[in-house]
């Protein structure tokens, strides 16, 4: 069974690659968004396993996308991970305690990002 991954971030080059190396697994399904309040549709309509979250993009920084994505009933069960260059460990503290599930830091390897996401998938569980 196919995993749907929501990729979301502001910067088009980056959702590209993150999307490609995504796509290399054939058991994920990937769709991208390029801001806090094209995710909080995109999550809505389809549903993914996992929306990958940049921590900062403008309008809507991914804190806030995280927090209306919890308050909404169609989303608030999908896990959310954070992608950010920004992971001292007091900032990983406080990501996961926002309620994401794991935190992969920028700039994320391309190879290995698919393995990331399968075990936050596999785990469910909080990941940094």
């Amino acid at each position: 069974m196919l995993a749907r991954i929501l990729y979301v971030d502001d910067e088009d080059d980056i959702r590209e690659i993150a999307q490609m190396s995504l796509e290399l697994d054939p058991e994920f399904e990937v769709r991208s968004s390029a801001s806090g309040i094209e995710a909080l549709a995109d999550a809505a309509d389809w549903r993914p396993d996992l929306i990958l979250l940049d921590v900062m993009m403008p309008d809507m920084d991914g804190p806030e996308t995280l927090r209306r994505l919890a308050d909404s009933p169609l989303t608030a069960s999908i896990p959310v991970a954070f992608i950010t260059a920004r992971t001292q460990t007091h900032e990983v503290e406080r990501y996961l305690a926002m309620g994401a599930v794991g935190v992969i830091a920028k700039p994320f390897d391309p190879l290995a990002l698919a393995g990331e996401v399968r075990k936050l998938l596999s785990s469910g569980g909080k990941q940094a």
